[in-house]
């Protein structure tokens, strides 16, 4: 009978023990990943203020050094040229003025990010979305003729058998003079005779298909 007593005596002794030790082992563990977290946060925090520092985020334009000014460039060089890779190839070329707006935008919005007149994470993250918008638009215009004539427009037909349509001509203000210069130094043609067919393309170039000679 005393052994009973003291087996029962000593099992709730050992599962109390069992019970604290437990208790304190996950105490422990908790302790340890809130440090962890802790010092995940404060090597953020001190990358990020070192980078703030770095790029003078936090200062005025006037106050920005030539060292901060070369590294805003550089990154914001980075930075475009991830967006260019990312978008159309077509958006370098020119092609219509639907390719050109994106360049002049893109180039006006993102020099404010170097010189400091605008936030520099918002202003990248601003040409970002007008890389998006185009490629969208441009992908949009492939699968829509329509939508394709509304952005980017038309080609327009200016001579047809060695005769102007003056009327598109004028529409377009493309003057005789215009047309014969083009005509030479892209068809190596001197006469309007021996053109079968001119078209102003939407990308605002004139070409030009010969007339055959039999």
């Amino acid at each position: 009978m005393p052994r009973d007593g003291f087996s029962r005596k000593y099992g709730k002794a050992e599962l109390a023990s069992s019970d604290a030790s437990g208790l304190g082992g996950a105490a422990s563990h908790h302790a340890r990943d809130r440090v962890f977290c802790g010092d995940t946060i404060l090597s953020m925090n001190a990358f990020w203020n070192f980078f703030q520092t770095l790029l003078g985020l936090s200062l005025q334009p006037k106050d920005l050094t030539f060292v901060q000014i070369s590294l805003r460039g550089i990154t914001v060089f980075l930075a475009t040229l991830i967006m260019v890779r990312l978008g159309s190839k077509r958006s370098m070329a020119h092609r219509t003025p639907f390719d050109a707006i994106l360049l002049v935008i893109l180039a006006s919005v993102l020099s404010r990010a170097i010189n400091g007149s605008a936030p520099f994470l918002a202003t990248i993250g601003g040409g970002a979305v007008l890389v998006a918008l185009h490629r969208l638009f441009a992908l949009l215009a492939f699968h829509s003729h329509s939508f394709g004539i509304l952005v980017k427009g038309k080609p327009d037909v200016i001579v047809r058998d060695g005769q102007c349509d003056f009327r598109t001509m004028r529409r377009n203000h493309v003057s005789t003079h215009d047309l014969e210069e083009d005509m030479r130094l892209n068809a190596h043609l001197d006469e309007v005779a021996q053109v079968r067919l001119a078209c102003l393309e939407r990308s605002g170039e004139i070409s030009f298909i010969q007339k055959k000679i039999i």
